[in-house]
């Protein structure tokens, strides 16, 4: 699919490493849903990714790879209007990955800020691996493949998205510039008509001489429009705008989402690596339990110390869950003293078994039915596999490996 589709693309996809809890579905599955109404998605699961940490665990990502899949379609991510598939069942993934790799300076790869990071949070695992040092490149490879307009990520991902931006410019920079680029490109100015092909020219030069980004939007809308032109024409056109040359890897762009307020019952982000999360197929009895279990402002020491609800992480829940009704009776009462904490957490409760029950309800209906899961993702992958198949085409071609 070109970038001239009528609807704009996003690609995402969910690292195959256990059990989805609420983090994921405020953070992200949330985010997915609203989004398939508005773009051409596609989503995978990242059994691939699910690897560079857990690649001495074989077995494991089979065995939650499937409930991922169930919950994404419980929580209402719909195949009738997105792609689901499973990464490593589109090989040309890989294959984009390791043909990147021949030209990706292992700098980039090694400045990338979540490395370390990652390497320090996972000291108990043997990180030391290619695989792990080249899964922000696989990630680029993962977008590229698709040609996305748009990424959705938190700010502290959009290095990533940098980095994809980089490696595509690189790659049409070395790749991108036909024998006679500069030729084609005068005729297919020509093709615009006389008046269209000036005032391509007029943005073109306030762009390259002046940097003004409007005029290279208002371009890239006038080549948009250009209905006569060949899709390799208005590929040379957008390469001419910026002096990159032909355009085969488009470069996506970061689409920011909401940073997920959910914390976990200890007051730290939710994470599975601090086991202070509540799965969404979490059973309303351990709900409960997690839930009252929470810890409270510790200025509350007895029932009649008053507190602070800005200092407590049950407040954070409240934020979240909970009307204006409720969130002035907390403020009011833990303040004064007028409720205990037990009090305090109990409506949480009946909200977070009360957002989870539909939810689980439509798990039980797909597990009953894991055929037609498995029939969703293989036409998913079938399609994003015929998507894939055109851009390596294009890559192959460019690389001279078409032979």
């Amino acid at each position: 699919m070109s970038s001239f589709s009528a609807n704009k693309r996003v690609v995402s996809g969910m690292r195959a490493s256990g059990r989805l809890h609420l983090g994921h579905y405020h953070g992200v599955l949330k985010n997915w849903i609203q989004l398939q109404h508005q773009y051409d998605c596609l989503f995978f699961v990242a059994d691939l990714h699910g690897l560079t940490t857990r690649y001495d665990e074989p077995g494991f990502i089979e065995t939650i790879l499937w409930d991922m899949v169930i919950d994404w379609l419980a929580c209402g991510v719909n195949p009738s209007l997105s792609k689901l598939f499973i990464q490593s069942w589109v090989p040309e993934h890989a294959e984009l990955h390791l043909l990147l790799s021949m030209i990706t300076p292992l700098g980039w790869l090694e400045r990338v800020p979540t490395y370390k990071d990652q390497q320090e949070k996972l000291h108990h695992k043997d990180l030391a691996t290619y695989g792990f040092l080249g899964y922000p490149l696989l990630q680029s490879a993962d977008v590229l493949i698709y040609k996305a307009d748009f990424v959705p990520v938190g700010e502290d991902q959009v290095a990533h998205i940098e980095l994809t931006r980089e490696i595509a410019r690189r790659f049409n920079h070395m790749y991108g510039r036909e024998p006679n680029f500069e030729v084609l490109a005068h005729d297919a100015i020509k093709k615009m008509g006389k008046k269209n092909g000036k005032l391509y020219e007029e943005l073109r030069k306030q762009f390259q001489q002046n940097g003004h980004h409007e005029s290279l939007n208002t371009a890239k809308a006038l080549i948009s429009n250009q209905h006569n032109l060949s899709l390799g024409d208005r590929e040379r056109l957008l390469g001419y705008l910026d002096g990159s040359g032909k355009i085969i890897l488009p470069e996506p762009q970061p689409l920011l989402t909401k940073t997920s307020k959910m914390p976990g019952i200890d007051g730290q982000k939710m994470s599975k690596s601090y086991g202070n999360f509540i799965t969404l197929r979490e059973l309303p009895a351990d709900v409960e339990k997690k839930v009252l279990t929470m810890p409270t402002d510790p200025a509350r020491v007895k029932r009649t110390d008053p507190g602070d609800p800005d200092k407590c992480p049950v407040w954070q829940w409240h934020q979240i869950y909970s009307d204006d009704t409720v969130k002035k009776w907390v403020q009011t009462g833990c303040r004064s003293a007028g409720i205990g904490c037990i009090d305090c957490k109990r409506p949480l409760v009946d909200a977070v078994n009360a957002e989870l029950k539909p939810i689980q309800e439509s798990i039980a209906e797909y597990e009953g039915d894991l055929g037609s899961v498995k029939r969703i993702i293989s036409e998913g992958s079938e399609a994003a596999r015929e998507e894939a198949l055109k851009t390596m085409s294009d890559v192959k071609e460019a690389m001279g490996l078409d032979f």
